[in-house]
């Protein structure tokens, strides 16, 4: 019965921080960056890393209460999944085709080498040290600065499009600036409230494994399916976005840089977190 009542505390934890990044947290990071009147790729790389919120708050507990191997797990399925629901959502809009543009593959190699990288961990069973955080932080840069340049190289007649539209608008209307604050107050309280359900979501992750002997590996790739919710809202919600104004690759462009933003997060930076934590607290 205690075990049941577990399983029940962590799907309503679980469940709270999905709808909280989803209904909250996602949504008012795109009206902030919608306000200031922000290029589809850096609002892909904002809705990356709004997405990743729930990464870092499962790992940085997972890693705090000791289970290491569960959150390269998470990282992992997190990473997977995303690219799973990329595609899936690439495939229902209908826009195969603007995969061909070669920065979109470019991202997308960087996105499989986020998956490749964890499962050579994984298999060569690397205990994670403190020496993975500065490679990590490098790799981190390297591929931002890959990321940046092969888009001034393959979208630049894309980039015409949006400056034209840009300077069409004032994007710093009064009623914009309201905006602004208001959705800054309202990304304070989701934290906030992030902060605190992921402490109970922590509690009942360390009475899972030690109480009732659940695998890390269990644990994690849960938490990775769980944590990968928002993501999905976000790319469907990207190219629904662009395609009703009839641009559909700046749909794909946004969802492309909200994956890759997203994983790129959650290996180099979350995981590194994660690191530093568990090295902190258990040596």
């Amino acid at each position: 019965m205690e075990l049941f009542w577990e399983i029940v505390q962590f799907a309503v934890y679980a469940g709270l921080i999905v709808i909280i990044s989803k209904k909250i947290l996602v949504k008012t990071l795109r009206n902030l960056a919608e306000n200031l009147s922000l290029k589809p790729k850096t609002v892909g790389n904002i809705a990356g890393a709004a997405t990743s919120v729930p990464e870092l708050l499962t790992i940085g507990i997972t890693s705090y209460n000791g289970l290491a191997s569960a959150s390269i797990y998470n990282v992992l399925s997190s990473n997977v999944i995303n690219l799973i629901q990329y595609y899936l959502a690439i495939l229902l809009n209908k826009n195969g085709k603007n995969l061909k543009n070669k920065a979109i593959k470019i991202d997308l190699i960087l996105v499989l080498i986020t998956i490749i990288l964890p499962i050579a961990l994984i298999i060569a069973k690397s205990e994670l040290k403190l020496i993975m955080i500065p490679i990590f932080i490098f790799l981190y840069i390297g591929f931002k600065k890959i990321d940046n340049n092969v888009h001034k190289l393959f979208l630049k007649h894309e980039d015409k499009e949006i400056e034209e539209v840009m300077q069409k608008e004032d994007k710093w209307e009064r009623s914009n600036k309201k905006k602004v604050v208001k959705n800054i107050v309202i990304l304070i309280f989701a934290a906030i409230a992030l902060f605190f359900v992921g402490n109970l979501l922590g509690n009942t992750l360390e009475s899972l494994c030690y109480r009732f002997n659940v695998p890390e590996l269990i644990v994690g790739i849960v938490l990775g399916f769980v944590t990968s919710i928002p993501e999905l809202i976000t790319f469907f919600e990207s190219q629904k976005h662009h395609g009703k104004m009839k641009n559909d690759i700046l749909g794909v462009v946004e969802a492309t840089n909200n994956l890759l933003t997203s994983n790129m997060i959650n290996l180099f930076i979350i995981q590194s977190v994660g690191i530093a934590i568990f090295i902190i607290f258990y040596g």
